[in-house]
């Protein structure tokens, strides 16, 4: 049970209830990681019209924001983000339990062509270390296809999501999936 109070889909009034309704419509249910924000309404609206943006991102592939989650998430000790991102790559994603445990083992080998990985390392890199990144590994991003604008989502999804495993830790989610 989380630490501070939440309200539960049946109990939403307001825009609550509104973006507990935007978020069933689009994904069927209102997981935990959405009714911990219920205090907070403006932030809770914030937090779902940022996971919309991402939902729906023209070339960031659902599986490739998943894997940065997950790892994301195993560097944070978020359980809870680490078994849902998980369950959504096998789920969703098409990936085997397999290929899951090895990219988890070692991200280079994540079962992406070597675009996505390029992306995916790069950020794993800027989460450990920002400051000691080489600006040379913009322009071999350039060089695989990525734009800056799509650097930068990626690298502001990984730095996102530490702040979501900072309040789902801190507040005790329950799993729910």
């Amino acid at each position: 049970m989380p630490v501070i109070a939440t309200i539960s889909p049946e109990d939403a009034t307001g825009k609550v209830a509104e973006t507990y309704a935007n978020i069933t419509s689009t994904i069927g249910f209102v997981p935990n990681a959405m009714q911990i924000y219920s205090s907070s309404p403006a932030l809770q609206e914030n937090i779902w019209n940022q996971i919309s943006f991402y939902m729906k991102h023209p070339t960031l592939s659902f599986p490739l924001l998943a894997a940065i989650r997950m790892l994301v998430s195993d560097r944070q000790e978020c359980e809870y983000c680490v078994g849902f991102n998980q369950a959504m790559l096998v789920n969703h994603a098409g990936w085997t339990q397999e290929q899951v445990a090895k990219t988890m083992k070692d991200p280079a080998s994540a079962p992406f062509g070597e675009k996505d990985k390029a992306l995916l390392l790069y950020v794993l890199d800027a989460l450990i270390a920002p400051k000691k990144l080489d600006p040379s590994r913009i322009d071999e991003l350039h060089e695989q296809g990525w734009s800056d604008a799509e650097i930068l989502e990626a690298v502001h999804h990984a730095a996102q999501n530490v702040a979501e495993d900072m309040v789902f830790n801190t507040f005790r989610i329950e799993r729910d999936y």
